[in-house]
């Protein structure tokens, strides 16, 4: 049984909600956004329209851009791309340590490293974790499903601040011995994904508290299930959550996944709700909502 905070379908849900003008940040979003093979100019900034309109994204022209803009916009995603990618290799070739957040029962887990090898393997591991087997075409549907759980991982890179979204991921701590290394194919064995936000239908649980840190994409290797690495990403969020000052971390489950339901109980989490019953009629399973207060 795949062990997992939540499914993608929850990753979807953040997508959306970090894209609100939830943050006090000057960042722009990219000068142009393709929606339906339409393309629109942005013209304000996440702080400027957090300042106008609180309830949307941002001002956009529907006035499509023309080839030199999206040009452009390719060429900085590309340039951005490949920044990451050279910093990723020469902290590889200098044999830099990645701060560690926990280690435990063997694994340890860190930030993620933004480059094309990591990020694919993250990708990789959350597919296979959270892809619904398909009767004819599994393959094609499975590499489609992939490179959807990567431009969803790229997007929230680029679009969040570094204190309110980070993909942590486990791999196996350098005290292992060499019997215990050989059998690894790659380095990652689970990743996990934080998100601060703000959802006033969670808020309604957390009295005295205006945002939370969300924990969702909990995903392990098929070979390595059960053997304590879900344990360990769980440690890693609180410390994140400590680090970053929330005192609250929020997590959704499948009401019938009793081994999940298990495992965050066995961590300190709280049941605060469930779906209502009208989703299952709908064909949606019931998901229930988990809490823990770290003080």
């Amino acid at each position: 049984m795949v062990i997992m905070m939540a499914n993608l379908q929850a990753n979807h849900h953040i997508i959306n909600i970090i894209s609100k003008t939830q943050f006090n940040t000057n960042k722009n979003l990219p000068t142009t956004l393709l929606h339906k093979q339409r393309s629109y100019k942005v013209t304000k900034s996440y702080s400027e329209s957090n300042s106008s309109n609180s309830g949307s994204n941002v001002l956009v022209h529907e006035r499509p851009p023309n080839t030199d803009e999206v040009q452009e916009v390719m060429n900085d995603q590309t340039a951005e791309i490949e920044s990451r990618k050279q910093s990723c290799d020469e902290n590889k070739s200098d044999g830099a340590e990645i701060e560690c957040l926990v280690r435990e029962y063997g694994w340890k887990v860190r930030r993620m490293v933004e480059c094309k090898s990591e990020m694919n393997m993250v990708a990789l591991i959350q597919a296979h974790a959270f892809h619904l087997p398909s009767l004819f075409f599994d393959d094609f549907f499975f590499h489609f499903f992939k490179a959807e759980v990567l431009a969803g991982l790229y997007y929230r890179l680029r679009n969040s601040p570094p204190d309110r979204y980070a993909c942590l991921v486990a791999e196996p701590a350098k005290e292992d011995s060499a019997s215990t290394k050989s059998e690894h194919n790659n380095d990652l064995v689970g990743v996990v994904d934080i998100t601060v936000l703000r959802d006033s239908d969670v808020i309604q649980h957390l009295e005295g508290t205006q945002e939370y840190l969300y924990v969702s994409g909990i995903a392990v290797s098929n070979n390595y299930r059960r053997r304590k690495v879900a344990t360990v990403l769980l440690q890693a969020c609180e410390v994140m959550s400590m680090l970053w000052g929330y005192e609250c971390l929020v997590l959704r489950a499948y009401e019938d996944d009793l081994g999940a339901r298990a495992l965050y109980s066995n961590a300190g989490y709280k049941l605060v709700s469930r779906d209502p019953v009208w989703v299952t009629w709908i064909g949606r399973k019931r998901r229930i909502l988990m809490v823990k207060r770290l003080w």
